[in-house]
């Protein structure tokens, strides 16, 4: 009866045992035990380097310094930083072949000193374009606006100083109004012709409202205009002193 118990067990013991082994498939095809992952990453980490790896990008060069252990993507973060291109936009070349974000280093034969070639991905590099010729707009259409604003200020002072003008009750001429609304208008003709985006847009709205503004202040001020006293042409008499006494002529008889 012992025997038996002691035989249990052992199979028990050899069960478990084979339980925790566990197994995996080699790419050739072969069943071997399946590594301590733990065990792996104590290894490497001893025998992990740092690789100083060269970089061509047109007629530029640079070193960049990398874990062996690190993949393409993790390259291409830090040559971002050299090259100005984002990792999305990148396109690193080794050995002839274009290499994936996931693909390691030392898998692929990185080794210290290698050569990569970096190019920009061409449909990154259009849509580049496209956003600077459009950024080119927007800064076009942004200065335009300002010129039409350094007008529009102008034009709203004298607005301004019209309006006191009236409301001390003086008369204004009708024809520097007229002049005022024609000049606006021709400010909101420009303003019309500018086709604005972002900030560019809401700064185009703005300066539509001001010219609105001034030119139905002046609508008003001519109706005000025609209610103002007209100035009184006044002139000035200088007096003299009272004018002297005739003379008393005594009148003598004669012979």
């Amino acid at each position: 009866m012992l025997s038996l118990l002691k035989a249990t067990s052992t199979t028990k013991e050899a069960e478990a045992e084979a339980e925790e082994v566990k197994w995996e498939t080699r790419p050739g095809g072969m069943l071997v035990q399946k590594r301590d992952e733990t065990a792996i990453a104590a290894t490497t980490t001893a025998a992990a380097s740092d690789l100083r790896v060269r970089v061509s990008y047109g007629a530029l060069r640079f070193h960049i310094s990398i874990d062996s252990r690190a993949t393409f993507g993790d390259l291409k973060k830090l040559v971002a930083g050299e090259s100005g291109l984002e990792p999305g936009d990148q396109i690193l070349e080794f050995r002839g072949k274009e290499r994936g974000n996931g693909e390691f280093l030392d898998r692929c034969g990185i080794k210290h000193r290698s050569k990569v070639i970096l190019t920009e991905n061409p449909h990154s590099k259009e849509r580049r374009l496209v956003q600077m010729r459009l950024h080119a707009k927007i800064q076009a259409a942004d200065r335009a606006i300002s010129d039409v604003a350094v007008v529009v200020d102008s034009l709203a002072d004298q607005v301004c100083a019209i309006e006191k003008s009236i409301e001390n009750g003086n008369k204004v001429a009708e024809v520097q109004m007229t002049t005022l609304v024609e000049l606006l208008m021709r400010q909101a003709v420009k303003l019309d012709a500018i086709t604005a985006q972002g900030d560019a847009s809401a700064k185009k709205i703005l300066q539509g409202k001001r010219i609105q503004k001034c030119v139905e202040t002046l609508d008003m001020l001519k109706v005000s205009n025609t209610k103002a006293k007209r100035p009184v042409a006044t002139t000035k008499w200088e007096t003299f002193g009272a004018p002297l006494a005739e003379p008393h002529w005594d009148f003598l008889d004669t012979l």
